[in-house]
């Protein structure tokens, strides 16, 4: 019994820091007061945000109630330990056991115990440094992107997407939905270089491309961020029809810049101004978070706009298709050599190791 209530003390030890560290109690008390809410005669005026809060109450009982059920299961087992019965042994250990893997189950979770990583995400990409080759290699990762999200079952939709003059495109914003969506993509944020014979001269000549990948959870609560509408200039200009074609042109175009730090977010893809603004500023206020996570900031008066290029020295993935095959990540050093295969949405490895970095 000696080893099996060591075993049962260690587990319970691992379950209980888990515990803490994913916020479970925290979880739970905002549970029951969005449940409250729930409750009230009029909840279901707006319903809008009554589906919000219902779909924020099923996401919470997901991530809540398998803890609890596994914290109960493992004092249960430390409580038949103490019993100190010998004739207990087996159902202890088989408890013990079951519970184990459990834990090794949910303990994925310690990955997105960051205060966003259980939001959509909103993705951006620019072409860098290569002219045209950059401009198609920018459309090379929104396909990468749109392929992971089929393989797991997530909805990407266009948000905003400037084509690029000869092919590929300038840049192009997503919605990714799904569980963990910002959690799971932000290791992906940085600038991504292509390396391979250019389709793009006459000469065929090995061509270096680079893109930048933006990766932002997005803000669309009230109380997820509170921006100052005094610190917002907000101007309305004249957008393309569709395909950039000067016909079908009206002032819906909105363009939102926060004064303080200099980033703005432009949309001209929704049908009327209101939906552009309303765009405009959700993408606004994702940018401005993500921004305050790198830069370590408490108060949006503090940060500054990104200055990071999409060139040689900030890169922080390799693709390479000549002279051989490889794809290697600079940060946590894994390396593939089916560049094919990555390209079609293959991307779990790097983004499983890049969380796993940031827990070690």
């Amino acid at each position: 019994m000696d080893d099996l209530g060591a075993s049962a003390t260690s587990l319970k030890e691992q379950i209980d820091k888990a515990y803490s560290q994913l916020k479970i109690d925290e979880l739970n008390t905002k549970l029951i007061s969005l449940k409250e809410d729930s409750s009230k005669e009029d909840f279901w005026n707006d319903n809008r945000n009554a589906q919000d809060v219902m779909k924020e109450i099923s996401n919470l009982e997901s991530r809540i109630n398998p803890w609890v059920k596994i914290r109960q299961e493992i004092d249960e087992v430390n409580e038949l330990v103490k019993l100190n019965d010998n004739a207990l042994s087996s159902e202890i250990k088989e408890q013990l056991s079951k519970t184990e893997k459990a834990y090794l189950r949910l303990k994925d979770d310690l990955k997105f115990s960051g205060p966003y990583d259980d939001h959509n995400a909103i993705l951006s990409l620019y072409a860098g440094a290569g002219g045209t080759d950059a401009q198609d290699w920018t459309q090379m990762l929104l396909r990468m992107y749109t392929r992971w999200c089929e393989k797991h079952n997530y909805n990407l939709s266009l948000v905003e997407e400037s084509p690029g003059d000869e092919a590929g495109i300038k840049s192009v914003t997503v919605d990714i939905e799904g569980p963990y969506a910002y959690g799971k993509l932000r290791g992906e944020h940085g600038v991504h270089r292509l390396v391979r014979l250019s389709p793009y001269n006459s000469d065929n000549l090995r061509q270096t491309s680079f893109a930048k990948v933006e990766v932002m959870p997005k803000i669309d609560k009230q109380d997820d961020l509170i921006i100052d509408e005094k610190d917002l200039k907000i101007d309305v200009y004249r957008s393309g029809g569709h395909g950039g074609q000067s016909v079908n042109t009206t002032d819906s175009a909105v363009r939102i810049t926060h004064i303080p730090s200099g980033v703005s977010v432009a949309i001209q893809n929704e049908r009327s101004q209101l939906q552009n603004k309303e765009t405009a500023l959700t993408i606004l206020k994702s940018k401005l978070t993500q921004i305050k996570l790198e830069q370590h900031k408490d108060k949006l008066s503090e940060i500054k706009g990104e200055n990071q290029s999409a060139e040689w020295g900030n890169q922080i993935r390799n693709y390479v298709l000549h002279p051989y095959k490889q794809v290697k990540d600079l940060r946590t050093k894994v390396e593939r050599s089916d560049p094919d295969v990555v390209l079609d949405g293959d991307i779990d490895q790097f983004i499983n190791s890049y969380l796993d970095s940031s827990i070690s």
